[in-house]
């Protein structure tokens, strides 16, 4: 039986490389921050403000839903988007991790 790689990391690391992966495209970091800006669920509004068609945003969301950051209601042809705060306090909480053991491995020079 094989295992899997992912595996023999921990939990955190597992979880901020997922977060990553989602956060890999500028659209999507584009769509957070309108997210943000709003403060309040949008509903169809995203399409109106980046350069893409319907079909590109609405998967772009769904990467980001797929991993928590956003969350979202469907209602009939009307969608409604919004950030997931619990999830956003993760990332953060994560990335401040990742943020002290860079900024703690900065100051060594061994190159």
């Amino acid at each position: 039986m094989s295992t899997h790689k992912k595996e023999e990391f921990s939990d955190d690391e597992r979880r901020l490389a997922e977060l990553a992966k989602a956060l890999s495209h500028p659209a999507r970091i584009a769509i957070l921050r309108i997210l943000a800006q709003k403060k309040s669920c949008i509903c169809g509004e995203i399409v109106d403000v980046l350069p893409l068609a319907q079909a590109t945003v609405s998967q772009h969301l769904k990467e980001l839903k797929n991993v928590g950051l956003v969350k979202g209601t469907i209602d009939g042809p009307r969608s409604c988007y919004c950030l997931n705060p619990e999830v956003v306090k993760e990332l953060m909480s994560i990335t401040g991790i990742l943020h002290e053991f860079l900024v703690q491995n900065n100051s060594q020079s061994c190159c």
